[in-house]
């Protein structure tokens, strides 16, 4: 057990307090299933009582058959001056009828006189007589230290003493939290360590934040210093800058340090996890998280490329697929001939390094960037040019005759409406078509996919998934160069596609076009 860290995920509860994120009942179960899957030891599902979904969420998730993870409500100690039979808070902690119940209490004297006024007497009576009744009522309890590190700067032998409390309540685990995030690493193991010694058998955990940008390393600093539950979320979702992030803490734990997990079996399935959470709080993904991010194995440096193409871990500390993730190799103005054969290779186009044709791309490719393209994130325009280069003519599934867009406001209704006409040759036939909607771009979209959806019916399962605008040169003021970055998907994949212009709807129909050719090349 010495070498043994438990894994408690806050992702349903701390995690939900991140700006902007909100799941339903039926998300946070999904999240719960995968969670367990992967071997998280703890679940916590929320605080029964706060709002209507985390009551449902506890009904719900009674229904799960669960394999490993154990679920706790989350709530806190008893009023202060009341009886803690008499709270309606804890009763509700016991009718949410989950194995663990994980409650806070103050550690801080400043919170003890000055949040809930209350003595510290009264305070420590709160901790203690709280974990006793739940355990009564044959709950298993996780005491959490709010403001622990604060507390224990502030006051150490108070902050102690609260710890004791819980524990001659029967608390199973202690865990210190650093609730405002301030602690740096060198002040988590001093402390942490005699928070150790004190707990004696009864293990440590640690809950950190990360608004210093150091909630992954004061968590592996408490591990450190003998904590062996570590709580976090999954991304780094949570409050203010967020939580320590699961992601990070679980491969460092497992690959840097040695230590040992119940979800270390599961650990190249880390990145499918972390994409899941972020698909079900409705979030795009952060691109630069460590471990599971799509640029965290990417390279853009010829020199860079290069070495990574000869010897992997010249500049990959670790292997990706540990984490299930992948090298991949970014094309840009900064790219070489062996960046750019390692990106072909990587997308399954057999290049001879030595051919003219080489070059002459990579001349073209640079000349582009110049003028405002960018294909870090267009994977399928890339695709299109470099085949465009390798078999000497473009792909071409239609001829584009023309397309016009008209916008109209009604400043009557307040309402906008834009109709966009496209005109193309297929297979010798002209397909003239023209679409509405609110905006431009959407009304293109519409009669693109109207011309060709009898000669290309697959064309239905693409979707439009992003849309990105971005101005190059802004000293030009409304001269400037615009680039759009448009993200695709069918049932199998997804794909980005780029347009550069000094007009919008130019710009806006460079990208789209590139979406239906890479999505009829693909399937072709």
């Amino acid at each position: 057990m010495k070498n043994k860290v438990f894994i408690y995920d806050t992702t349903l509860r701390d995690g939900t307090q991140c700006e902007g994120v909100s799941m339903s009942v039926s998300a946070k179960l999904r999240v719960t299933e995968k969670l367990d899957i992967f071997g998280i030891d703890f679940i916590e599902g929320g605080w029964p009582g706060s709002n209507p979904r985390d009551m449902g969420y506890f009904e719900e998730v009674k229904k799960l058959k669960l394999k490993h993870a154990k679920i706790s409500a989350f709530g806190s100690t008893r009023r202060a001056n009341v009886k803690v039979e008499d709270d309606n808070q804890v009763a509700l902690l016991i009718q949410a009828q989950t194995e663990y119940v994980t409650i806070f209490g103050k550690t801080w004297l400043l919170h003890v006189t000055d949040v809930i006024k209350t003595t510290a007497e009264e305070n420590l009576a709160m901790i203690e007589e709280t974990v006793a009744y739940l355990v009564k009522n044959g709950r298993k309890v996780i005491y959490d230290a709010e403001h622990f590190f604060d507390g224990y700067k502030d006051n150490p032998e108070y902050a102690i003493s609260t710890l004791k409390a819980a524990i001659n309540g029967g608390a199973e685990f202690v865990c210190l939290c650093d609730t405002n995030g301030g602690t740096m690493t060198d002040e988590m193991e001093k402390i942490t360590a005699k928070a150790v010694e004190v707990a004696g058998e009864i293990p440590v955990g640690v809950h950190c934040h990360n608004d210093c940008e150091l909630g992954v390393a004061v968590s592996l600093a408490g591990v450190r210093a003998g904590a062996r539950m570590v709580q976090g979320t999954i991304n780094g979702l949570g409050e203010r800058n967020g939580n320590a992030n699961l992601c990070s803490i679980i491969p460092n734990l497992i690959l840097k340090m040695g230590y040992e997990t119940n979800c270390g079996e599961s650990l190249k399935s880390l990145r499918d996890l972390s994409l899941f959470v972020d698909e079900m709080a409705n979030l795009r993904s952060n691109t630069r998280l460590p471990y599971v991010g799509s640029s965290s194995f990417a390279h853009k440096g010829g020199v860079h490329a290069d070495a990574a193409n000869k010897v992997k871990h010249s500049y990959e500390h670790i292997d990706p697929s540990l984490v299930g993730n992948k090298t991949r190799v970014l094309v840009s103005d900064m790219s070489g001939r062996a960046s750019v054969m390692m990106k072909a290779r990587d997308m399954g186009v057999d290049v001879d390094a030595k051919a003219p044709a080489i070059k002459e791309f990579l001349d073209e490719l640079k000349d582009l960037e110049f003028r405002g393209y960018e294909y870090e994130a267009a994977d399928a325009s890339f695709a299109l040019l470099l085949k465009k280069y390798l078999e000497g003519k473009s792909v071409e599934f239609f001829k584009v005759r023309g397309y016009r867009v008209i916008v109209e406001r009604d400043e009557t209704s307040k309402l906008t409406r834009s109709e966009a006409t496209v005109k193309l040759e297929i297979d010798g036939s002209i397909e003239h078509t023209v679409a509405e909607a609110h905006g431009p771009v959407a009304a293109l979209d519409f009669a693109l996919r109207k011309a060709l959806a009898k000669k290309y019916p697959q064309l239905k399962e693409v979707e439009l998934t992003d849309f990105k605008v971005r101005i190059i040169d802004s000293q030009s003021g409304t001269s400037a160069t615009t680039r759009v970055q448009i993200e695709s998907k069918d049932n199998g994949a997804m794909w980005g596609t780029v347009g550069a212009s000094d007009n919008i709807i130019v710009a806006s129909w460079e990208a789209l076009k590139d979406s239906v050719d890479y999505k009829l090349s693909k399937d072709d």
